[in-house]
C-alpha cells in the first residue's frame, strides 16, 4: 500500500512526509475495516480508496487559502481528513449529521492522533460559526446553489466556498444567487481516475 500511495504521489507531483504517508494509509485501513459494519463508502477496495479518496482530496490542498476550513457533509471524512494529514498547520472541522460517521471520526481522530481535526454532528443549518472560516469545502452538495444556500453563514467576509465537482458544472454557476462570484474554476489531475474533476471556488461578495 505504501508503494501505491507513493506513485500515486509521485505521479500528482505531491511530495509528503514518511509520518502523513503512514496516517494516510492508517486511514485507509481505517475506512476498510469500519466500512463493512459502518457502510461508509461504496468503495470496497483499499487500493481504489487510495485513487478515490486520498489523491481525490489533497490535490484540492494548494488552492486552499487560510488556516480554518469547515468540510461540510464529510461522511466517513472526506475530503477533510486526507487534507488535514497533508496541511497540519491549518484546522479543519468535520461536519455530519450522521452519528455512526462521526464516532468513525473521533476513533480516526485518536487512532491517527490528529490534533487538527473536530469532527462535530450537527445540520449544517443548526450550526454557529464562531468565528467564521477562511474555507467551506464539500463535495456532498448536489448543487453550487445548495451549498452556497445551506452555508453562507459559515465563512467570514474574506472566506471562500470550495466546491468539488466532477464535470464543470456550468449550468450551476450559471444559476448562482446574487451575492456570490466564482473566483476561480481548477481542473484537477487525479492519477488513475477515469472522468474529470474540478474545483470551484466561490466568494460571498457580489
Amino acid at each position: 500500500m505504501i508503494n501505491k500511495l507513493s506513485a500515486l504521489l509521485k505521479s500528482a507531483n505531491i511530495s509528503l512526509t514518511d509520518l502523513q504517508k503512514q496516517q494516510l494509509i492508517g486511514y485507509v485501513d481505517m475506512l476498510h475495516k469500519w466500512n463493512k459494519a459502518y457502510n461508509l463508502t461504496s468503495v470496497r477496495d483499499p487500493e481504489q480508496m487510495l485513487v478515490r479518496h486520498i489523491l481525490d482530496s489533497i490535490v484540492v490542498e494548494p488552492h486552499l487559502e487560510g488556516e480554518r476550513f469547515i468540510d461540510v457533509g464529510t461522511g466517513p471524512g472526506l475530503p477533510g481528513v486526507p487534507l488535514a494529514i497533508v496541511r497540519p498547520q491549518a484546522h479543519f472541522t468535520l461536519l455530519d449529521s450522521l452519528g455512526k460517521r462521526v464516532r468513525f471520526l473521533r476513533q480516526v481522530q485518536h487512532e491517527l492522533k490528529l490534533e487538527n481535526i473536530t469532527p462535530v454532528q450537527s445540520r449544517v443549518e443548526d450550526f454557529p460559526a464562531e468565528p467564521p472560516f477562511d474555507g467551506v469545502i464539500s463535495r456532498a452538495f448536489a448543487s453550487l446553489n445548495d451549498m452556497v444556500s445551506w452555508c453562507h453563514h459559515l465563512p467570514g467576509s474574506e472566506g471562500r466556498f470550495y466546491a468539488l465537482k466532477g464535470l464543470l458544472p456550468e449550468d450551476e454557476i450559471a444559476a448562482l444567487p446574487v451575492g456570490f462570484v466564482v473566483e476561480k474554476i481548477a481542473s484537477l489531475a487525479v492519477p488513475e481516475l477515469e472522468g474529470e474533476r474540478h474545483l470551484v471556488v466561490i466568494s460571498p461578495k457580489g
